[in-house]
């Protein structure tokens, strides 16, 4: 499964994005029963967990993005979202998606990459 994320860019602190993820060449039957995240990686840093979502759209956040992000999923279209809020400096970092945990058959693709100024 190849992932493309996009929506990333560069913002103000306190403002918005929403980013997107597209199972492409996934078909629903592969890309419905997974739970899907998102996470994030600052230069050399470790990958981290940002919010899932599992098919029955339960979802669960780092407590560094509770109350400002959102995670959602459309499974006719084979897309993860993530709707964040009041944006601030530490969320700076490139932003993938995959599930959870993550899949060695999901492949991370390039990324989306969120800029947050001060």
């Amino acid at each position: 499964v190849q992932l493309q994320a996009s929506g990333g860019g560069l913002v103000r602190a306190g403002g918005s994005l929403r980013l997107s993820c597209t199972a492409s060449r996934a078909i629903t039957s592969v890309f419905n029963p997974e739970t899907v995240a998102w996470y994030r990686q600052e230069p050399g840093k470790e990958r981290e967990l940002v919010a899932s979502i599992t098919p029955a759209r339960a979802t669960d956040y780092a407590d560094s993005v509770n109350g400002r992000f959102t995670i959602s999923r459309d499974n006719a279209w084979k897309r993860v979202y993530l709707q964040m809020n009041n944006l601030k400096p530490e969320d700076t970092a490139r932003y993938y998606c995959n599930t959870y945990p993550p899949s060695p058959s999901w492949h991370w693709g390039q990324g989306t990459q969120v800029t947050v100024s001060s």
